[in-house]
């Protein structure tokens, strides 16, 4: 068990996933053959379907001329600009608010990686590659530098492209095959050219581009005679932030040998000059420029290595010589497909009983999108240095924390240790823990800060591995106590008004910090749950005092429940409820904001993002943030007029189109049932949602992936066991699957769900009865040591909803009581074995006295 003393997990939590097996049968089944990487890389998805390690730096793709290509490429017809290293990783912040409306936010795009599932605008694609066979007549001066008019020669036939974990293929219609795969920091790229009489000599340029044109001023580049060893930087612009970034590369070929080589600038290019140094130009597009190679035949491939850094080109060059010291691609490619095989082979699934391969295909593709971001840039960070671990492409932490860095800490924990680790030393460096960052920059806050809700899950959750869980502690006391000048990007705004009139007030009086003075409402809610988050933290740390002052915090969010608000609809029928969340003035007088403006069914225009004309609630609505209560959902039950009530608001929400099941806020909505004793509708919702909305098609994602947050809902939703993050909670469902085996990489101990009447066609979703490791379980929920210590949860299916699981006493932690359920509260109980968790009820389930 785990205790703030207890760290004799350490050890273990090193310890790689396929040294401690993967349960039975794991040797037979590979998870990969379930991977589908173009899954999301149509209709805004914004994957990145690319060649990756898991959290790797490099990111090897084709980047596609398309206005949806925040991961690099895309399945929609559009041609290729190039091959880059780094990229986004399946962006998703706001460039746009739910319903599409462009906010203009600028996106970066690293050297030769993307950022995953992302949105806004592209970020990275620094640096990209592109082939000719030939250049027209043999001469430079007729191939085509410039991305905006080379992209005619980038068309290719959605045929040829192969994706597989740690590697990427296409054919472009000039017939030029290229390859991709990487190792941590180093790309490698092998290029294939037709067979061209005449002496035809093949050419690869790279440019000090990137997918966003947001160069700065005096980038450079230079290219070896000898060797034709290309060496570059340039400054770029980070994406959703305020901050700008250096990157460096490093590119050797291998293959064919060398005709000749130079440099290009627009449109024309020269072998006699070998430096360049290139302005942004004063026309508000980066001038076009780079080097180029050329080869002396076509009949040996040529193979690109491209090493990456932000430090210097030499480091650049250093990470490729020591990665990928030969150029084997084969077994480059070998070592990133075992690496992801290790990292998804703790959870093996059945594949029989008549399931779908389909879905068995969703759940570890989703599973393999949670490892993309964030990226491990451990010593490539400029900005300070030391022996902790560094991650960026926190892209952001509004979206991640809800489900997938829970996830990782079940999947991947030693990793999980490592970004918790780096969020604190961020702590230490930049002065608050950050909600988004990305290509070394502080991004943009949106709601809450919700890194203390991360760090604080993983406390509960027995994470170790050197976390310095003091120091954690003091970052996230800071977010509640020190307003920073720019709020904008890390910390909290209004903490004068918080503390003074117990929520954030609509046109806030706040000369301590800058930041957009709009979401007061969502902020109110999300600030209310990070302050709970730290009331555990503090109590399970003996810090009594403090445990209680954020435990009383933490209901702020009731301030701003006003119990007569009505809701119509934009056709002016009511909806039949009243009593919702409002925005309030600092003198306690209630502003006004419909409850279904920025909703999923609002069509008029509502601006909802972090436009300074934004509403007071962050890309969602005042129905859906009406749930956002997750550790009081027993005060909220009561509000809304008891269990039966709840289930009915919470049925409108989803059955009228309200949510969003493409954006964060919409998650833990489906689940919300088991607070009102209802799990089997928890179940019900789940299957309405996966597959309608989550498919295994280029187009099978609802929204942009967001950095592996959609993967992760997949995930768990398929797997049965659905997280409230923050909390050492998960609610039961049944899973997808027969059975589920899930081998902790903490204690190598595999937990089992197993299903009994398991129905492919999922008319058996309902539980009828169960047991836990043998003996009658009535819980509709359970905590992480399910995972830790290899228990076996059995779920017996029916067709119709039972009793199980909804009795008062076996429903999840509430802060508040819960009542209206015949008239009874909860009766006190133990906390499921979790000796972080006291035993009590209610405010004593989580620790706290009354």
């Amino acid at each position: 068990m785990y205790s703030c003393s207890n760290r004799r997990l350490v050890p273990l939590l090193l310890v790689a996933p396929a040294a401690l097996g993967a349960g039975a049968g794991a040797a037979a089944f590979d998870p990969l053959e379930y991977v589908d990487q173009l899954i999301g890389s149509r209709d805004g998805g914004n994957v990145f379907p690319g060649a990756s390690l898991p959290y790797g730096l490099a990111k090897a793709v084709a980047d596609t001329n398309s206005g949806s290509n925040q991961g690099g490429f895309t399945l929609d017809g559009t041609p290729i600009l190039g091959f880059s290293a780094l990229q986004p990783l399946s962006l998703g912040e706001p460039a746009f608010d739910i319903r599409g409306l462009i906010f203009a936010l600028v996106c970066i795009r690293l050297f030769l990686r993307n950022d995953s599932g992302t949105g806004g605008e592209p970020s990275l694609g620094n640096f990209p590659l592109f082939p000719y066979a030939a250049c027209p007549a043999d001469d430079i001066n007729q191939c085509v530098y410039p991305k905006k008019t080379r992209v005619a020669s980038g068309a290719f036939d959605p045929k040829t492209v192969v994706a597989r974990p740690g590697f990427f293929q296409v054919t472009l219609n000039t017939g030029v095959k290229a390859e991709m795969t990487t190792a941590q920091r180093t790309a490698l790229f092998r290029f294939t050219f037709p067979t061209a009489a005449n002496g035809a000599h093949p050419l690869l340029l790279q440019d000090l581009s990137d997918l966003h044109d947001s160069r700065q001023d005096n980038a450079s580049v230079s290219v070896d005679t000898e060797t034709g060893r290309i060496k570059g930087q340039a400054l770029f612009v980070s994406s959703f932030s305020q901050g700008q970034y250096v990157s460096y590369f490093c590119t050797d070929f291998s293959g064919s040998k060398i005709f000749d080589n130079g440099i290009f600038v627009n449109s024309r290019a020269s072998t006699d000059v070998k430096n360049l140094t290139v302005s942004r130009s004063i026309n508000g597009y980066p001038l076009p420029g780079g080097a180029f190679v050329r080869f002396e035949s076509p009949a040996e491939p040529v193979t690109a290595r491209v090493g990456l850094s932000f430090i210097n080109s030499d480091q650049a060059c250093s990470n490729a010589e020591e990665e990928i010291p030969d150029f084997d691609f084969d077994a480059i490619q070998s070592a990133a497909t075992d690496a992801w095989r290790e990292k998804l082979s703790p959870i093996v699934v059945s594949t029989g009983g008549g399931v779908d391969p389909d879905q068995v295909k969703n759940f570890y593709s989703g599973i393999y999108r949670t490892m993309v971001n964030p990226q491990n840039y451990t010593g490539e960070n400029p900005n300070w240095k030391n022996t902790e671990p560094y991650f960026d492409s926190f892209y952001c932490l509004w979206d991640s924390f809800r489900s997938q860095i829970p996830f990782l800490t079940i999947l991947d924990p030693s990793s999980v240790e490592q970004m918790i680790r780096s969020l604190i030393d961020t702590y230490r460096h930049e002065g608050w823990l950050p909600d988004c960052h990305m290509s070394l920059s502080k991004g943009y806050t949106q709601g809450g800060s919700n890194a203390d809700v991360i760090l604080v899950d993983g406390y509960l959750k027995g994470l170790a591995g050197g976390i310095d869980w003091d120091d954690g502690y003091k970052a996230v006391v800071k977010d509640a106590e020190v307003e920073p000048f720019d709020w904008c990007c890390h910390g909290r705004g209004g903490i004068d008004s918080w503390k003074a009139l117990g929520y954030i007030p609509v046109q806030d009086f706040d000369y301590k910090g800058f930041g957009t003075m709009t979401r007061s409402l969502s902020r109110t809610l999300e600030y209310s749950y990070n302050d709970f988050a730290i009331a555990q933290m503090a109590k399970a740390m003996g810090k009594t005092t403090d445990a209680e002052k954020y435990l009383g915090s933490s209901s702020n969010w009731k301030n701003l429940y006003k119990a007569n608000q009505t809701s119509s609809l934009f056709s002016g029928a009511d909806t039949g409820f009243v009593g919702f969340f409002q925005p309030k003035y600092m003198n306690g007088t209630w502003g006004s904001q419909n409850p279904l403006k920025c909703s999923n069914i609002d069509n008029t225009g509502s601006i909802c993002s972090l436009q300074n004309t934004g509403a007071e609630t962050f890309e969602s609505s005042i129905w859906e943030y009406g749930y956002y209560v997750p550790h009081d959902q027993g005060s909220l039950l009561e509000l809304y007029g008891g269990p039966s009530n709840f289930v009915k608001r919470l049925d409108y929400l989803h059955d009228q189109n309200i949510t969003y099941i493409g954006n964060e806020p919409s998650f833990l909505t489906v689940f919300q049932y088991h607070y009102a004793g209802r799990p089997g509708l928890s179940a019900k919702r789940s299957h309405f949602y996966i597959p309608r909305f989550f498919s295994t098609t280029p187009e099978g994602l609802p929204g942009n992936d967001d950095s592996g947050a959609m993967g992760s809902f997949v995930a768990f939703s398929m797997m049965g066991l659905f997280p409230n993050p923050g909390q050492d909670v998960y609610l039961i469902t049944p899973p997808y699957f027969e059975s589920v085996n899930i081998t902790s990489p903490a204690t190598g101990k595999t937990a089992t769900i197993r299903t009994v009447n398991f129905d492919p066609t999922y008319e058996a979703i309902y539980i009828q009865s169960a047991t836990l490791n043998g003996e009658p379980y009535t819980k509709n929920w359970i905590n992480h040591s399910f995972f830790t210590e290899g228990k076996e949860l059995v779920l017996t299916l029916g067709k119709n909803e039972s009793s199980w699981g909804t009795a008062v006493a076996d429903l999840p932690p509430s802060v508040g009581e819960y009542v209206g359920f015949n008239g009874t509260a909860r009766t006190r109980r133990a906390l499921l074995e979790n000796p972080r968790y006291p035993s009590g009820l209610g405010r004593e389930m989580f620790g706290f006295g009354r």
